[in-house]
């Protein structure tokens, strides 16, 4: 039996649009194992009974490209997911079941496949690498694709750093949140997003949380998605007054993501209270950056 864990992702970090991505200490488990015959999947935990048990379900498809890249045919399955990573709210579920149905079935078929096989693979699937990337690698990870492969690298996340997710009482699918995005910007928002993006990146591999106020600003999607997120904005401005550093949609949204060093407790606090002033209640945790990525606890053949 395999079991392996995946950690949750957030996206974007504000102006890294589609490239850049950060592994958060949050983790769903899959398992998997050969059976005699047949396809058997469970799922227990957050959303549970919103994940298909046929073979729609993300984690059987992203196994099956694996089987087909390496040649294995198993002659049946058997699939488990422990889900604690919140659905549909923009803390990478989807990329967390597809890189877990990735790397087990990669270890099933005895490893064949290296790391950057298994991020194009993942990245086939998801569309975009930004939260496959660094659930697979963890840490914060810039990503693009080029030449038909995806070219990555990896940054260490600063020691010091926290993370205070707030979690809406509601889903807002990655479709969704995209269909409300125009097809083209103005080249003054290209150019604002392409110097916040480069002064992300530089903040953090210096660990300088002074810029990251500037730096996560953004006008590529997120003022077109805030009125997805009802009280965005007001949150937005609260927890930068009680001390983040910088905040940003995770991902596609609604969840929202503040960086910070200090004051967390509080933070945590005047997001969940703004979020409730908008009538949204709000789950809210305070999360650290994972460096590891997706792992193997269990290898049993």
């Amino acid at each position: 039996m395999i079991r392996v864990q995946i950690p949750a992702t957030t996206a974007n970090m504000g102006p890294g649009f589609d490239t850049l991505g950060m592994a958060l200490k949050l983790f769903n488990i899959v398992e998997m194992e050969e059976t005699r015959a047949g396809l058997q999947i469970d799922v227990e935990g957050d959303g549970a009974e919103k994940i298909p048990r046929d073979p729609g379900n993300i984690v059987y498809i992203a196994a099956l490209r694996v089987f087909k890249h390496t040649g294995y045919e198993p002659r049946g399955l058997r699939i488990k997911i422990i889900n604690n990573i919140p659905v549909a709210r923009g803390l990478g579920s989807s990329a967390s079941a597809i890189v877990g149905g990735l790397l087990a079935a990669n270890i099933l078929s005895g490893n064949r496949l290296g790391e950057k096989a298994l991020i194009n693979l993942a990245t086939e699937i998801e569309g975009h690498p930004d939260n496959v990337a660094p659930a697979l690698v963890g840490g914060i990870v810039v990503s693009a694709q080029a030449d038909g492969e995806v070219k990555y690298s990896k940054i260490e996340p600063p020691a010091k750093l926290k993370c205070i997710v707030a979690i809406p009482d509601f889903v807002l699918p990655t479709k969704l949140a995209r269909e409300v995005l125009p097809q083209s910007v103005s080249l003054s928002d290209a150019v604002y997003n392409i110097g916040r993006t480069a002064l992300l990146v530089t903040a953090l591999m210096k660990q300088d949380f002074t810029l990251l106020a500037t730096a996560m600003d953004d006008r590529i999607h997120q003022p077109y998605r805030a009125n997805l997120v009802p009280g965005m904005k007001r949150v937005f401005a609260a927890a930068k007054l009680a001390g983040a550093r910088g905040i940003s949609l995770s991902g596609a949204g609604p969840t929202l993501i503040a960086f910070c060093d200090h004051n967390t407790d509080l933070i945590a606090s005047v997001m969940k209270d703004t979020f409730l002033q908008s009538g949204i209640k709000a789950r809210v945790l305070e999360l650290e950056p994972n460096p590891v990525g997706a792992i193997a606890l269990e290898v049993m053949k």
